[in-house]
């Protein structure tokens, strides 16, 4: 078994994205993102990018939530940086599924420069909630066929109710069946 041990001023890049409950409020949020950088620091790592993809739909069910809030979060550091931040995705409540990939294995960390604004978690600002019934791709490329609805006026009327004209028709064809 081999094992790759970085050089003093390099490390590993990660990326690791995970999903929040489509429900959760911007201090639920917040306060997930700012454990998540302390844990990078504490851990001798370095965030190098936070991005805030938004609500959006999933790919399957996941506890029964339809769509849920996407966070990007791109770091450097060990595999210790990497199985603390999948605890603490572990164990806090507003978290649905997270997925952490190695990016590159052997990373300059002295000459990196990161910006304060790629760092920083956003605040939450999402829309309420709204209903996932007629956002199927299927129905909006035509796959699938439209709900009928009943039209009252065009249901078969009482036998009291008919007009002239049918009576005619009605008449007519009973004459043909008797010649």
């Amino acid at each position: 078994m081999s094992r790759q041990v970085t050089a003093p001023g390099r490390a590993k890049e990660y990326e690791t994205i995970y999903i929040l409950r489509p429900d959760i409020d911007a201090d639920g949020a917040e306060r997930i993102g700012t454990r998540l950088a302390e844990v990078v620091t504490r851990e001798a790592g370095r965030l190098t990018k936070v991005e805030t993809w938004g609500r959006r739909r999933l790919a399957y069910d996941i506890a029964k939530h339809r769509r849920g809030v996407y966070v990007y979060l791109k770091y450097l550091g060990g595999g210790k940086v990497v199985s603390e931040i999948e605890r603490n995705l572990r164990l806090a409540d507003g978290v649905l599924k997270y997925q952490t990939v190695l990016v590159r294995n052997d990373v300059e960390v002295q000459g990196l420069t990161v910006a304060d604004e790629d760092v920083k978690f956003e605040r939450l600002e999402l829309a309420p909630i709204e209903d996932d019934r007629d956002d199927s791709r299927e129905r909006q490329l035509g796959l699938i066929e439209p709900e009928r609805r009943v039209d009252r006026s065009s249901e078969a009327a009482p036998a009291g109710d008919i007009d002239e004209a049918e009576e005619g028709e009605a008449e007519g064809a009973a004459d043909e069946e008797e010649s």
